[in-house]
């Protein structure tokens, strides 16, 4: 698996590339601000199913952001609902076959945290001033100056590798699952088409009759057999006439189940984590007025 191909470059400031993960980006914005104004537009006092669902989906978040942050930092919600759609979408986008997920990319995700930690140290100063804020690095004795700059150092960085890592081995992984399909497609067509026509259409009839044992006993298991069976058996017949050469069989069907945890369920998990993470390092740097009142 290699990195973001370079689509071109702008030629200003020396060439500025174009990758495949800043295409990304911007389709995942671009698809984003579109349904933000088609679901904001028109809305009535007696809303439809999506407005309901939309309505819904927003209420939800500002529950997540105030119970995380607090009432007070409810201003943040619309930052933190970006972050989460643009993280979860940016994940999606690589299901599309030719578009590279923008999360598989350290870039994306070092931009994001880095983010985070200017929000953070910009309420910190706003908060307590400048002189304050660095008099934190050293609570609560000065000998934990050193072991403090290097917490806040290593908050981005542990952000930031986490979501890429995940998403990114996610990618590496299916990628490997793909070629050794293809291979095992390839030995197992090729070892059933050097035996005659009666091979195949013995492993075809067995294959069938699997699969309607499965079907009929409602058994997952006979199913998968029986329909890799059949598969495998009139692929051989089809190359055997010539047509359909080199057909990845068993790459049909599984490449998609493993996509269902690696771009839907662990992308929204990565998403939702980066999404928490942001709302606590942010939270704690902007406390409730009552709390900073008690602290003066």
């Amino acid at each position: 698996m290699n990195g973001p191909k370079i689509y071109f470059e702008i030629p200003i400031f020396g060439g500025i590339p174009i990758t495949q993960t800043a295409v990304s980006s911007f389709v995942v914005m671009l698809l984003l601000c579109i349904a933000g104004y088609f679901l904001g537009k028109n809305l009535k006092k007696r809303p439809g199913r999506m407005q309901v669902m939309t309505e819904k989906m927003v209420s939800m978040l500002y529950n997540m952001v105030e119970e995380t942050m607090g009432k007070h930092n409810s201003r943040w919600t619309p930052y933190i609902g970006a972050l989460f759609l643009s993280s979860f979408c940016g994940s999606l986008i690589g299901m599309t076959g030719f578009l590279r997920s923008s999360t598989a990319d350290l870039s994306t995700t070092v931009t994001w945290a880095l983010m985070t930690s200017f929000l953070v140290w910009g309420c910190s100063i706003k908060a307590n001033g400048v002189g304050g804020w660095l008099k934190g690095f050293a609570e609560p004795v000065a000998v934990m100056l050193p072991m403090n700059i290097i917490s806040e150092i290593a908050q981005p960085i542990s952000m930031a590798f986490r979501h890429f890592g995940n998403i990114a081995g996610g990618g590496v992984l299916t990628s490997l699952i793909y070629s050794a399909l293809a291979t095992a497609s390839t030995m197992l067509i090729g070892l059933i088409r050097s035996n005659s026509w009666t091979v195949a259409l013995c492993l075809l009839a067995v294959g069938v009759a699997l699969l309607v044992y499965g079907i009929g006993k409602k058994k997952l298991v006979w199913k998968i057999l029986g329909a890799v069976c059949a598969a495998l058996a009139a692929a051989s017949l089809l190359e055997s006439f010539g047509i359909l050469a080199g057909l990845p069989v068993l790459q049909v069907g599984v490449p998609a189940v493993l996509s269902l945890y690696f771009d839907i369920f662990s992308g929204g998990v990565q998403a939702l984590v980066f999404s928490l993470l942001t709302m606590v390092y942010v939270g704690n740097a902007c406390p409730p007025p009552e709390a900073k009142a008690a602290e003066a």
